[in-house]
């Protein structure tokens, strides 16, 4: 299995999204380090992604002392929200997928699909850790 810290992040080509492959690669985005975070277009996307970032962390370190029905609060939150994720990446997928958009607007969504993509990725983690 591949380590987090054994990613390196590779120079972005214009064609190949490297952080797609990446994600693909990792269980859980909390053991990044700072340079293996996903590159975003847009300033306030990063900003986003570390925000959402803390989040998960704050929630993941919660789960530890949080009360059974607060446990099960957030399992059915995360539950109906990885619903919307997933739909949410299958749309951008298939806007990308029909080549009519323009640079600008294909950057905007490969920037959504990537942030669909963390954000299935911690969701996941997090449910999979209440389930233990």
């Amino acid at each position: 299995m591949i380590k987090p810290q054994d990613i390196k992040p590779i120079v972005q080509n214009a064609e190949i999204d490297d952080d797609f492959a990446m994600l693909d690669l990792i269980d859980n985005i909390l053991d990044l380090s700072e340079s293996q975070y996903p590159r975003f277009t847009l300033a306030k996307n990063k900003a986003r992604f570390l925000r959402m970032l803390s989040w998960y962390k704050n929630k993941e370190e919660w789960l530890d002392v949080a009360p059974l029905s607060g446990v099960n609060k957030l399992f059915k939150q995360q539950t109906k929200e990885l619903e919307g994720i997933r739909s949410s990446k299958l749309d951008y997928e298939m806007e990308l997928e029909t080549g009519t958009l323009t640079p600008s607007q294909r950057s905007y969504r490969r920037d959504e699909l990537k942030m669909c993509k963390v954000q299935e990725k911690m969701a996941v983690h997090l449910i999979s850790k209440m389930q233990v």
